[in-house]
């Protein structure tokens, strides 16, 4: 088989990896002009990821990677209330650690052969067994899989659907190296995940294995275009700081310095999904894994189905390496169940999210009666 995979995320490293223990080689081909492009995002709660790396043989490297006191949690309301706290013993199992995306990704890549990874390779098409690059270059495949996450150009080959706005937005900030340059915030926000719920927003801070914390303020129930007239001045960042203290009035002054202390990264990022129960007639040269198949809200499963998706199909292919179309059909079904289970657990924790009294909801979510 010539198997071409489009992204070098999560889910496309996992199926390059996984093929290659059981003997089968992957090319992929990545839009980066190399693996430090980019900024790769914050830390992941890995649960049931965690077989995909065993299936890996990488499990040992990524107990040695993961942060299992960053399933501490603290939970509060605008005014200070401390609603919860929970902190992980230092013998607890690490069921669901904490791991930096880009430590994450870079042992997946450095697991690979050298040469499995073709950077600055963009996809613009693909059809009769070659995939064509933005450069003009081109090459075949006998399997092509989209791994381009959520604005995939691979998936328009399966399904006309697209990503969706939630009515959710959200302006990511980062106190960077916390615990020298902010002592006390460092200690207020601890080892974990620091929520702060009110009434259609809430703050959400999380400590990455580099010292930084990163914040975001959500913004529930806003429209698509809602940073057009939200008053945030995104180019100038202290001006942008400032008038999010604003949107926050009302709230604890510890919450106003969480967001002061911010160095001058300062993104809008708006929440899209694709629909729940996304299918497609199975193809035998084409499949998608990860955000380009199931595109869900930001509650912690998408990393995970991504880094099963790549496993699964990877163990599909050696297991039927001489029929294609029943090892792409197998995966599909199997995907399709197991994923849009997580979709569906995914949009009543986004609904729930999104609710007046997400704080006390989510309270009694994690410690129910």
């Amino acid at each position: 088989m010539t198997i071409a995979i489009v992204g070098a995320g999560l889910g496309g490293l996992a199926l390059a990896r996984v093929l290659h223990v059981h003997g089968i080689e992957a090319v992929v081909y990545e839009r980066e002009p190399s693996r430090d492009a980019r900024g790769q995002g914050g830390m992941l709660d890995i649960h049931s990821g965690q077989r995909a790396l065993r299936e890996a043989g990488l499990i040992e490297q990524f107990h040695t990677i993961a942060r299992p006191e960053g399933q501490d949690m603290r939970l509060l309301e605008p005014d200070g209330t401390l609603l919860l706290q929970e902190d992980t013993p230092d013998d607890a199992p690490s069921l669901r650690p904490e791991v930096d995306r880009a430590d994450l990704r870079a042992l997946l890549l450095d697991s690979l052969p050298e040469g499995t990874v073709r950077w600055g390779q963009a996809f613009a098409s693909a059809g009769d067994g070659w995939v064509h690059f933005s450069d003009g270059g081109r090459a075949p495949y006998d399997l092509l899989v989209g791994a381009d996450g959520a604005q995939s150009r691979v998936r328009a080959l399966l399904t006309d659907a697209r990503p969706a706005h939630i009515g959710q937005n959200v302006v990511e900030l980062g106190i960077p190296d916390i615990d020298r340059t902010h002592p006390d915030l460092a200690a207020m926000v601890g080892r974990g995940n620091y929520w702060v719920f009110g009434d259609g927003l809430s703050l959400a801070a999380q400590r990455n294995g580099d010292g930084r914390v990163r914040i975001g303020v959500n913004f529930y129930n806003t429209g698509e275009d809602w940073f057009d007239g939200s008053g945030i001045p995104f180019d100038d960042p202290a001006a942008a700081r400032a008038r999010l203290i604003d949107l926050l009035d009302g709230w604890d002054a510890r919450f106003h310095a969480l967001i002061a202390a911010c160095d001058d990264t300062v993104e809008p990022r708006s929440i899209t999904t694709l629909p729940l129960g996304l299918t497609w007639p199975s193809t035998p040269g084409v499949t998608l894994v990860g955000d380009a198949a199931h595109l869900m809200p930001p509650v912690g499963e998408g990393a995970n189905m991504a880094l099963l998706d790549g496993a699964l199909l990877a163990l599909a292919l050696a297991a039927h390496p001489d029929d294609l179309p029943a090892a792409v059909e197998e995966y599909e079904s199997e995907m399709f169940e197991r994923a849009g289970a997580a979709a569906r657990m995914s949009a009543e924790m986004q609904e729930l999210l999104m609710s007046p009294d997400a704080g006390r909801r989510l309270l009694a979510f994690f410690q129910p009666s």
